[in-house]
């Protein structure tokens, strides 16, 4: 085996470090288009305060691509703590396909009711976990919004918007 010069061979490392980093796969990997990178910021949030009160946590996605990228659907949702729960789709809600160029955003809103501290029916989220249908891998960010209301022991109490354009 022919080993590289160092130069080169440190290229390829980053590279491949790159695309790793970025979720994305060669376009040539089955004819799947790559994962379009994208920066994200949840919050600030009009928080619930109280039990029983309803909460909204606005989180914007910016396109850092070289070119445009597009996003439809909903968001994937998951609050972590002691267990994990699934936030359901808003149903009333119809998703549209979201184009954005370079450094273009994109919302969506997780919309929650607040949750009794320590109460049965209460999710003790810490993080929130975030997939975006075309940007890659899941993404974890905290939760800082207190517990979270349960419908039953595995269904929040919350939902998920569509991607919509910012501003929309």
């Amino acid at each position: 085996m022919r080993s590289l010069p160092v130069p080169l061979a440190v290229t390829a490392l980053a590279a491949t470090l790159t695309l790793t980093a970025c979720g994305g796969k060669s376009t040539h990997d089955a004819g799947k288009k790559p994962a379009c990178p994208i920066a994200v910021k949840v919050g600030p949030a009009n928080a619930a305060t109280t039990a029983g009160d309803t909460g909204n946590v606005p989180v914007t996605i910016t396109n850092r691509s070289g070119g445009k990228c597009s996003f439809e659907g909903f968001p994937g949702v998951e609050l972590d703590g002691d267990s994990s729960w699934n936030v359901t789709v808003d149903k009333a809600a119809k998703p549209a396909k979201v184009t954005l160029q370079k450094g273009e955003a994109a919302t969506f809103t997780i919309t929650y009711v607040r949750g009794k501290a320590g109460g049965s029916l209460s999710a003790s989220a810490k993080t929130v976990k975030i997939t975006i249908p075309g940007a890659g891998a899941a993404q974890s960010y905290p939760w800082s919004y207190g517990e979270v209301s349960l419908k039953d022991a595995k269904t929040p109490d919350a939902a998920v918007s569509p991607i919509q354009v910012a501003g929309d």
